[in-house]
């Protein structure tokens, strides 16, 4: 891989003009997502499902990219590692930059995330979920030139999750508490930083599902320590572990993490489709089949994603 400029570190804590910036690098590309109440449930939803490309992610791949340009970096070609949601968004801002792309994706990413990463234009190379995460890890992927883009584990990326945050605050300035997917913990992170810069007082909750919980077991033991992660059509989020340069910013930003069972995420995307007619993929329902479980008060869930396949959602929705 070719040398890059320093990466700014992930601390200290985003100042409120990062985020500031960041929103105004975005404002043409991310919209302004809703917060809706819930039908029968004393909870919001914050619909990032409804961005472009169908994630949250289009926020903080667009900072990232814009910002390093805009710093003077020299980006001939955008590579990054991503389940899905991050490749679609990154590969779009080097489309528009005209840059050649190339997303590592996991074999288990969904065909709906890969075929998308396909008509952005980006080269497509699938590996085995362990070197994928591997690449996650280190971010060598065996390959020279291009500027790797971290999905998770670079500040602009955090700082733009954060404008969710701020927006939150903006929209509904009585927030208590936030349920939040968490996979790498970009949107965790991030988000935390936003809304507790209004309201320090918010109660962050993360939110990982049964068959991967590396940040529960990373709480309990006092580091991040390898798990268990069974397959699931649950694919934007879990790992085998926590990564090394997020621990410092979870253990600071997360104030407690909850589990879900895949039923309670299957019941969850029933119900956003049923009662609120948003299509979501399981990372996206799993905070509010959380915030069903968990209930707070003047609380909001994060609605990550949308990007699910066909048949797996027409097999949850007919229960």
């Amino acid at each position: 891989m070719s040398e890059a400029a320093p990466r700014p570190e992930l601390q200290p804590a985003l100042a409120g003009a990062e985020i500031e910036a960041a929103r105004r690098r975005i404002a043409d590309i991310a919209i302004r997502t809703p917060l809706v109440r819930a039908q029968g449930a004393d909870v919001r939803l914050k619909l990032e499902c409804l961005q472009p490309y169908g994630s949250y992610k289009i926020r903080g791949a667009t900072n990232v990219v814009r910002a390093r340009i805009e710093a003077g970096e020299t980006v001939e070609a955008v590579v990054s590692a991503s389940a899905g949601n991050f490749g679609q968004a990154v590969a779009a801002a080097a489309r528009a930059l005209g840059l050649p792309c190339l997303i590592h994706v996991p074999d288990v990413a969904a065909r709906v995330k890969v075929e998308s990463l396909k008509r952005l234009g980006a080269e497509v190379r699938e590996h085995p979920f362990a070197g994928w995460w591997e690449i996650m890890q280190t971010r060598e992927t065996g390959l020279e030139g291009g500027t790797f883009f971290h999905p998770v584990c670079e500040r602009e990326v955090v700082a733009g999750a954060a404008v969710i945050g701020d927006e939150i605050a903006e929209d509904f300035p009585e927030v208590e508490t936030v349920f939040i997917p968490i996979g790498g913990g970009g949107l965790a992170c991030g988000v935390a930083q936003g809304v507790k810069l209004a309201r320090p007082d918010c109660r962050i909750v993360a939110v990982e599902t049964e068959v991967s919980t590396p940040l529960k077991a990373a709480f309990e033991a006092g580091r991040p320590v390898t798990v268990e992660r069974r397959p699931s059509f649950i694919d934007g989020m879990g790992s085998t572990g926590v990564l090394e340069p997020m621990w410092p910013l979870l253990q600071r930003w997360i104030d407690e993490v909850v589990v879900v069972s895949l039923a309670e995420v299957e019941d969850a995307i029933r119900k956003l489709a049923r009662e609120q007619h948003v299509v979501t993929e399981g990372a996206g329902a799993a905070a509010y089949a959380a915030a069903l479980a968990n209930a707070r008060p003047n609380a909001v869930a994060i609605v990550s994603g949308g990007n699910i396949d066909a048949g797996v959602l027409a097999d949850i929705l007919k229960g």
